[in-house]
């Protein structure tokens, strides 16, 4: 690759994001491992045990049309560095309120810390910023490649700093949260910014969010991603509780995470070379069948086997699925509609996906472990019905 300087921007550009996805993606396993423990010792109702999880995917949610604004108006640095800020004040209300013993306060620290995931989610799409078409995927991988580190920082995290505070277990984990965001803000003012989209006399009119969704090829992605990362999300926020009820430690359910976190970004390093040898549709269908096998491995047994195998095949599930259902996005919209295109995207996903936990904590109290898995099967079902007549039809 010629060293232009739009090809050293972006490959400066993608080092800063894929450093800055690996201390980001370090928070989410910290709350995912601890945030259904915490909500059993201080919620009264055990049904909102994982009420403090739900609210992070809650604040993911709401946090995407926000942090979408604040990129268009200020830049994707300002907004970064903005999201990395309220990221340090989340993880301090969520200490105090554990410190304190409170589960309201802990609730909100984690509902705050929700808009900074929505930041770093938006790495992915950053990195496509001044990629060609060609580099799209490959960008989009190395991005996630930085989660491989976040996946051992996260679980570790855990592990070495919850009893930091002799009294008051997993305080001190809140804590090494707030110092991976001030890291995180520190790698983030290497940010270079991009020139922005200037129309071109052959550009077509920016759509409007209703004519988006009524295209097949932006539904059929959004679609895709959607179900990728809602039955993630529906899984792996009953997994730890489930396997504490079911005679495991807590250190084994944060290392359950662990493994299934490193198995959601160890397959960047191949998933773009697969992508461009069998397609973006392919991979993204691909992803969902291995999303099934996870249930199926689920569903054999309560084992440390069968709830590592299923959290592994769920990881590598979800990097083919939401991967692709990405790189289907980005081609699936022009440029002018790139902030509107994406805000959409993520919005409707982790809306889903807040709704996916909440009903996963609830669920689990009431049917357990089993009926959970069993739902994965009819929600992949409805996407790759749809994905498999596609790609049948650009093969014909």
């Amino acid at each position: 690759m010629a060293k232009t300087p739009d090809t050293l921007l972006f490959r400066h550009n993608l080092v800063v994001l894929t450093t800055a996805q690996a201390l980001g993606a370090a928070s989410p396993p910290i709350i995912i491992s601890l945030g259904g423990l915490i909500g059993q010792q201080l919620s009264s109702t055990p049904a909102l045990a994982t009420l403090p999880v739900s609210l992070f995917n809650l604040g993911l949610a709401l946090g995407t049309l926000p942090a979408a604004f604040l990129m268009r108006r200020c830049g994707r640095q300002a907004a970064y560095m903005i999201g990395a800020l309220v990221a340090i004040i989340g993880a301090l209300v969520a200490f105090a309120g554990v410190y304190t013993q409170n589960f309201t306060t802990f609730c909100l620290g984690t509902l705050i810390a929700g808009y900074y995931a929505a930041n770093v989610q938006s790495y992915r799409f950053a990195a496509t910023d001044s990629a060609t078409e060609a580099q799209r995927a490959k960008a989009i991988s190395w991005v996630m490649i930085g989660g491989l580190i976040a996946a051992v920082v996260g679980p570790q995290t855990v592990i070495w700093t919850r009893n930091a505070f002799g009294g008051v277990p997993f305080a001190g984990s809140f804590l090494a949260q707030a110092v991976l965001a001030i890291l995180a803000m520190i790698v983030l003012t290497r940010l270079r910014p991009t020139a922005p989209h200037t129309p071109q006399p052959t550009d077509a009119p920016a759509r409007s969010v209703g004519e988006m969704l009524r295209t097949p090829r932006f539904l059929l992605a959004l679609a895709s991603g959607l179900v990728t990362y809602g039955l993630m999300v529906f899984v792996m926020t009953a997994a730890p509780i489930a396997m504490v009820g079911h005679g495991h430690g807590v250190d084994a359910a944060a290392l359950g995470i662990q493994w299934h976190v490193l198995a959601m970004f160890l397959p960047s390093l191949v998933t773009s070379r697969l992508m461009a040898r069998f397609g973006t549709e392919r991979m993204t269908a691909a992803g969902l069948v291995i999303i099934g096998l996870s249930a199926i491995a689920a569903l054999g047994g309560f084992g440390l086997v069968n709830f590592y195998g299923s959290l592994v095949l769920l990881g590598i599930g979800w990097n083919f699925g939401f991967i692709g259902s990405t790189a289907m996005l980005t081609a699936a919209h022009a440029p002018s509609e790139r902030a509107r295109a994406q805000g959409l995207n993520d919005f409707v996903i982790f809306g889903t996906v807040a709704i996916a936990s909440f009903s996963s904590g609830a669920l689990l109290n009431a049917s357990g472990w089993v009926v959970i898995n069993w739902m994965i099967f009819p929600a992949i079902a409805l996407v790759l019905a749809p994905l498999v007549w596609r790609i049948g039809r650009k093969t014909a």
